[in-house]
């Protein structure tokens, strides 16, 4: 393992590290330039993360949040990545609603993902760079909404895509990877003897990131707790 690996006893202390990581950067990208961008994923394995953030000495007034991806379900919907990150570190860290540029699932998705594009040009411009872009993994290998075998893993010039994911019979909306791998920071937050297997895989597995989508983020600052890294040499 590279120092790029941050190894912790449990989710809680991987979640917390990540979160501190993550501070950090967007402090010093408002010390810079007086705002920073966040890009956060959704699923579980975030809400710890959130929660330790909602702690830590950020001034979201200057700090514009995004996501990495997002269902295609109403924002009330037990599903959306917007609900469980409004539960979880909106309401309690009293985000203005102003910073808050969600993806909108309750619209068609190729309707959403293309407001998605322009709210995220609109702030970042038509080449954006993330300050941080926090991803995940899946414990088949996705990152994203970018699942083993789908195309627009391959595309290295669009922004935002709507994706029909026959594994979940549903439609998401996701960032490509350009902004992904373009962003300052890449930060991934893994957890969980479940994700050992996709975990090696994407970090030491045989280069097939058409089968194992996040192996895009093996140059990534990754925090994991020691069941997620079981199977790393």
């Amino acid at each position: 393992m590279t120092d790029r690996i941050h190894v912790f006893s449990d989710a809680q202390g991987a979640a917390e590290g990540c979160a501190r990581a993550i501070a950090d950067r967007l402090n010093e990208a408002i010390a810079a330039r007086g705002i920073a961008t966040l890009a956060v994923s959704g699923g579980s394995t975030p809400k710890l993360m959130f929660r330790e953030m909602c702690s830590l000495a950020l001034d979201w007034s200057r700090i514009h949040l995004f996501w990495v991806d997002e269902r295609i379900v109403p924002p009330d919907d037990e599903q959306s990545n917007y609900r469980m990150t409004r539960e979880n570190l909106i309401i309690p860290g009293q985000l203005p609603e102003s910073q808050v540029h969600r993806i909108h699932g309750e619209i068609e998705a190729n309707s959403a993902a293309a407001l998605y594009r322009s709210e995220i040009e609109a702030i970042l411009g038509a080449e954006p760079l993330f300050d941080v872009v926090q991803c995940g993994v899946g414990d088949d290998g996705h990152t994203a909404s970018l699942f083993p075998g789908e195309p627009m893993l391959a595309d290295r010039t669009g922004l935002v895509a709507a994706l029909w994911v026959a594994k979940k019979n549903q439609w998401r909306v996701t960032l490509l990877p350009k902004p992904i791998l373009a962003a300052q920071t890449l930060y991934v937050l893994s957890s969980g003897a479940d994700k050992a297997t996709a975990v090696q895989s994407a970090l030491q597995g045989p280069a097939n990131p058409l089968g194992v989508p996040s192996q895009l983020l093996r140059d990534a600052e990754w925090f994991s707790d020691a069941a997620a890294v079981q199977h790393l040499a």
